[in-house]
């Protein structure tokens, strides 16, 4: 037989340096000594023989080809054929093993021209739809079509079980904005694969899929094909009420909890090792255990792929898969699904700052800087040892917004936090002079990466409703929580590490020393309403030799835990929304480590399981007043009544709501001195209900308060008209609220009784109505 095929192109085709390999192999329009016809060619290696198997509509015919070189390249020419042209391939070892199967060369590009203009310009927030692995129906044959983003790369074969990890079996197309394309037919769900990579200089890299849905489970790092939307979500009622809801002006009290380690089980009855509760049995377990304990969100960390478990999830490598290490991706959704339906929402760990130097991972994907800048001075951070994203590159913004969409669509994430935004923000962040490239304005700010995150909060919010975007960032960056069209970077909530870090500071004191540290205590109002705020007590501050939260406190054992429950009143009584991470509920003496369980046991003990039912409590009075979430971001929400009294290490103030009858009243005692007759200042008459006291002898306390309410006396206090007379409990804050009278409710009842009836309004249902 006389070959159709250029040698050039064999060459390119056997050694995987061809950029098109679609252009050689396949079915094509051909011509031999003046006659007309179709070669088809493949590249089979290892066989020792190949057949095109003709499909006509009056059936088949086989025709033996030729191989044209010995690595497995094979042709045959068939004249008078034109197209539509149907066949198979078939393939023969030398044991005489034949194989038949549909060619992947035979089948058109699955993407469109608009898929990939909108990927290059940065656009397409849906592409996880496109790139990565997809079960596909194409010319009615089932199979998968994979894509991967390789601009540099010389060519990209995708490898896996099906292909024997071999790189010359399915060799890619290149399509614009540097995609590599190809459909497998016949390929079914659960295969594993990678992407391999030659690049320019002729290295071989064997890379993850960056848009997998499910990897194996870590040490192993292949991705695994898998189809989403099978799941059947219960939490609808949830979602349509989510998209209705400001988290702004709704009260937010967040556990934030490592799965890995908030409660572990044994292996085995016989062995002492044990594991991690799976997604499914933390549905079972974590889920009832954060609504007993009254909260309003669960916080996850990370719980992306990564192959460390070590780095808690913070250096991750599957931006689309869920850690396989506690189970499938739909169990994971059943988690989330399991809280959406006691009515707590979740919110997600994301990690855009920042990524590993896994060889499977994204760095030098193709070769080059393709993810990351190739200039370590903006492209590593020294401090973790990790790449920085290219947040100026069109593809790369894409596939993090992208990223951060799909978590909100496909596992119906009600937030996200995004970890270590001030690394992002500033381009000499932790480093020194010579270290760092300034801006084009030869500043400092990382342009790229604002204007990222604005983009990545214009589109959470214009694509789902009622969810939220926190940034934990630790310096003062101006705006974080303003609009984006306001000059602000359009974040939802900002964590406000400068209260943590005084808070703690000033409760690490020696009670005898406070009074000499007051400013601590109350300088973080000056700055509560610049942003909108979390207030943190987080997983950072109870690890690498921070010790435990109730540890850091000073005194005895009866101390320390007083301490404890007055740091968290006063969290709950400052304005912003509240974080409190897993085990500090219950007074965990030890630090936490990511690879044991919380120490359960602990709460078998009074003074523990004190703490904990104080938790619960504050959790239960925060959902139940709207003083403490309706106005959390605006100084009309807060009250100084005395600030001053720093030689008694005192503070009083109130946080009130939209209406009046909502206001709280909040008195707290920094030292373990009992304050009898403690004169507080009150702006009406009546008498003020104890809602809380954290003194109480359930929480562990001396049961020193005022005996369930107090009333007022026309005494002035504080430039107030009346007054209360209270005992405050030692290391104890006290939560007051004044009772309607009788005639004040009555009142209350005939106004709503003649009240006009509203109008009934066409189309309008019985429960929008109500």
């Amino acid at each position: 037989m006389v070959a159709t095929v250029d040698p050039g192109d064999l060459y390119q085709i056997i050694y995987t340096d061809h950029p098109d390999p679609f252009r050689v192999l396949g079915a094509h329009p051909a011509e031999i000594a003046g006659q007309q016809g179709i070669s088809v060619r493949a590249f089979l290696p290892d066989a020792s023989g190949a057949h095109v198997v003709e499909r006509t509509a009056s059936g088949e015919s086989r025709h033996s080809m030729t191989m044209l070189h010995p690595y497995g390249f094979f042709e045959h020419f068939l004249p008078g054929r034109d197209f539509p042209f149907s066949y198979e391939l078939e393939r023969e070892d030398e044991y005489g093993h034949s194989e038949r199967f549909l060619d992947s060369y035979a089948f058109m590009p699955t993407l469109s021209d608009f898929d990939l203009h909108l990927f290059g310009e940065g656009k397409n927030y849906r592409i996880f739809q496109k790139l990565g692995a997809h079960p596909l129906r194409v010319d009615g044959v089932d199979g998968i079509q994979f894509a991967v983003w390789a601009p540099a790369a010389k060519s990209v074969s995708v490898i896996g079980t099906f292909n024997n990890w071999d790189r010359r079996r399915h060799a890619m197309r290149r399509l614009d904005s540097g995609v590599w394309e190809i459909f497998i037919p016949g390929l079914p769900e659960g295969e594993l694969y990678k992407f391999q990579i030659k690049t320019v200089q002729g290295h071989i890299l064997d890379k993850t899929d960056p848009f997998a849905f499910r990897t194996q489970v870590a040490p192993r790092t292949a991705s695994i094909v898998h189809r989403l939307g099978r799941y059947s979500w219960g939490d609808e009622a949830w979602m349509a009420e989510r998209r209705k809801r400001d988290p702004r002006s709704s009260p937010m009290s967040i556990y934030e909890v490592h799965l890995g380690s908030w409660q572990r089980t044994k292996v085995s009855e016989i062995l002492t090792e044990d594991r991690p509760l799976n997604y499914r049995e933390l549905a079972e377990t974590l889920v009832p255990y954060v609504k007993e304990m009254g909260y309003t969100h669960v916080e996850m960390m990370p719980v992306m792929e990564h192959p460390f478990g070590g780095s808690w999830g913070y250096e991750v490598t599957g931006y689309y898969a869920p850690s396989s290490r506690w189970g499938m991706p739909e169990d994971l959704m059943a988690l989330i699904d399991a809280f959406h339906q006691v009515g707590i929402g979740v919110i997600l760990d994301w990690v855009p700052a920042h990524f590993p130097k896994d060889a499977h991972g994204l760095g030098r994907f193709d070769g080059t800087g393709t993810y990351e800048h190739i200039d370590p001075r903006q492209g590593e951070h020294r401090d973790w040892d990790t790449f920085i994203f290219n947040y100026g590159r069109n593809e790369v913004r894409n596939f993090l917004i992208g990223s951060a969409l799909f978590w909100f669509e496909y596992y119906h994430a009600d937030g996200i936090r995004v970890d270590a935004v001030a690394s992002m923000l500033y381009l000499d962040y932790s480093r020194k002079q010579g270290e760092w490239i300034p801006n084009r304005y030869g500043g400092r700010e990382n342009l790229e990466a604002i204007e990222f995150l604005k983009e990545l909060n214009h589109m959470v919010r214009e694509l789902h409703p009622g969810a939220c975007v926190i940034a934990e960032e630790s310096t003062a960056w101006p705006s974080v929580t303003r609009p984006d069209h306001l000059g602000g970077l359009g974040f939802d909530f900002k964590w406000n590490m400068g209260w943590m870090h005084d808070t703690l500071a000033y409760m690490a004191q020696d009670p005898v020393f406070r009074k000499y540290h007051h400013g601590k205590l109350t300088f973080s109002i000056w700055y509560a309403f610049s942003e909108a705020f979390v207030l943190p007590l987080s997983h950072d501050e109870v690890v690498h030799m921070k010790k435990a939260l109730i540890s850091k406190m000073p005194g005895d054992y009866w101390q320390q835990f007083a301490n404890t429950r007055l740091l968290f009143a006063y969290q709950y009584g400052h304005p912003g929304k509240k974080l409190l991470f897993m085990g500090s509920e219950f007074g965990q003496w030890r630090e936490w480590s990511d690879d044991r369980s919380l120490d359960w046991n602990l709460v078998e003990y009074p003074s523990h399981r004190g703490l904990r039912q104080l938790v619960m409590d504050l959790n239960r009075l925060y959902r139940a007043e709207p003083a403490l979430w309706q106005v959390d971001h605006d100084n009309s929400g807060f009250e100084w009544v005395d600030l001053t009294d720093a030689e008694a290490s005192v503070i009083a103030f109130l946080r009130k709501g939209l209406r009046p009858d909502d206001t709280l009243l909040f008195v707290c005692n920094f030292t373990p001195v009992a304050r009898y007759d403690y004169r507080v200042g009150v702006g009406q008459e009546g008498s003020y209900l104890e809602l809380l006291n954290s003194d109480a002898e359930v929480y562990g306390g001396s049961n020193l308060g005022n005996a369930g309410r107090v009333d007022s006396v026309p005494v002035p206090s504080q430039g107030r008209p009346y007054s209360i007379s209270l005992v405050l409990p030692p290391l104890a804050a006290v939560v007051l609220k004044r009772e309607k009278r009788e005639v004040e409710l009555r009142l209350e009842e005939e106004e709503t009784e003649e009240a006009p009836e509203a109008p009934d309004e066409a189309g309008t249902s019985e429960e929008e109505q109500r």
